[in-house]
């Protein structure tokens, strides 16, 4: 994926109400950007950090701003959980997955039950497959990235929901999309949603498959471009 204009740079001075961030663009001007990422985004909001920011399409938009990409412990993070989706997509469609190859079709938000929409449903000749994407934006030092970085009930349910479908006569998939370089192995974040954590280990037992994919993040794009390791036990 890459991005349409080029992004503009600034530093970070907070993130506050969810989906706010203020920040000093190098021009030295002030704006206040949209943060496309709902969760506590762990590690990366200290203020001094470098951002950078993508202008919006619509000049007309209340925001002329959205928050993209930050750099923490000198890293390079992709926060925009909104982008994920397209990343596995095309990760898919390259073939970065084996076992998810040979689909024949690719559907966006498809119904996966009366509750709830599927990420991305895949059309195999032997039947669909429900995929659902999380995006993994905090790690620790040693290379491991861990998701959720809050509760999330909405991601315990979701993979609730998967093993139902597989429970059903279908297939189900989660893939965790990792938006940065420094991570080898994904793990759920059972230290701050131990029930995301058993529900996923549960979905699994049940026939859910799991995957990750690792990215390469720039100032000119985001690409998934490794499969990684996923520690249900760690």
């Amino acid at each position: 994926m890459q991005f349409p204009r080029p992004l503009v740079t600034g530093t970070l001075l907070r993130r506050y109400q969810r989906f706010l961030a203020d920040v000093r663009l190098d021009s030295g001007e002030q704006v206040t950007a949209h943060c496309p990422n709902t969760g506590s985004m762990l590690g990366l909001k200290d203020p001094g950090n470098r951002v950078w920011l993508s202008p919006a399409d619509k000049p007309d938009r209340k925001l002329a701003w959205t928050w993209e990409m930050v750099e923490a412990d000198g890293v390079s993070v992709g926060i925009h959980t909104g982008r994920a989706n397209g990343l596995v997509r095309e990760a898919l469609e390259a073939g970065l997955l084996p076992k998810l190859s040979g689909f024949t079709s690719c559907r966006a938000e498809a119904p996966l039950s009366a509750r709830s929409r599927t990420d991305l449903l895949l059309g195999f000749p032997a039947g669909p497959c429900f995929v659902e994407v999380k995006s993994v934006t905090a790690a620790v030092a040693d290379g491991v990235g861990f998701f959720p970085d809050a509760v999330s009930d909405r991601a315990a349910k979701h993979v609730r929901e998967l093993a139902e479908a597989v429970s059903g006569g279908a297939r189900a998939a989660v893939v965790f999309c990792v938006q940065r370089g420094d991570v080898n192995e994904v793990r759920p974040a059972g230290h701050i949603d131990p029930v995301f954590a058993h529900s996923l280990r549960q979905a699994v037992g049940q026939g859910v498959e799991l995957y990750a994919l690792g990215a390469s993040v720039s100032q000119a794009g985001i690409r998934l471009e490794r499969p990684l390791n996923v520690n249900l036990e760690g």
